[in-house]
């Protein structure tokens, strides 16, 4: 009997430890709340002050301007030093390093292209 009473001792503690949530899951559960409370208090207090709302709106687009112009100048110094780049390599290799180079950049726009769609 002591066989029989291990073994369906062991089946339920599986099935309870099965149903019951992992620690972890109940902490970042309550992590979640916690910043859900935090956002809902920030989100509060903007509302009591439209000014300081409207600056922070402001701060946040300026931001992401800035962001898209930084985007842009990469590209351009991208495309100056593939200039520069060419202009380096002997006359004879400069086409076909061209094609590659016009090759290589078309599939990555491609692929950008796919993944904004």
């Amino acid at each position: 009997m002591d066989d029989a009473e291990d073994t369906l001792t062991k089946i339920l503690k599986g099935a309870v430890t099965d149903i019951m949530p992992h620690k972890d899951l109940v902490i970042d559960a309550v992590h979640d709340l916690v910043r859900d409370e935090i956002k809902r208090y920030i989100r509060q207090k903007l509302d009591e002050d439209p000014e300081l709302k409207q600056e922070i709106k402001d701060a946040i687009n300026e931001y992401l301007s800035a962001k898209v112009k930084e985007v842009n100048a990469a590209l351009r110094l991208a495309k100056s030093g593939a200039k520069l780049g060419l202009n380096l390599i002997p006359d004879h290799l400069r086409q076909e390093v061209s094609r590659d180079i016009v090759n290589l950049f078309e599939k990555e726009i491609g692929e950008i292209f796919e993944r904004g769609l």
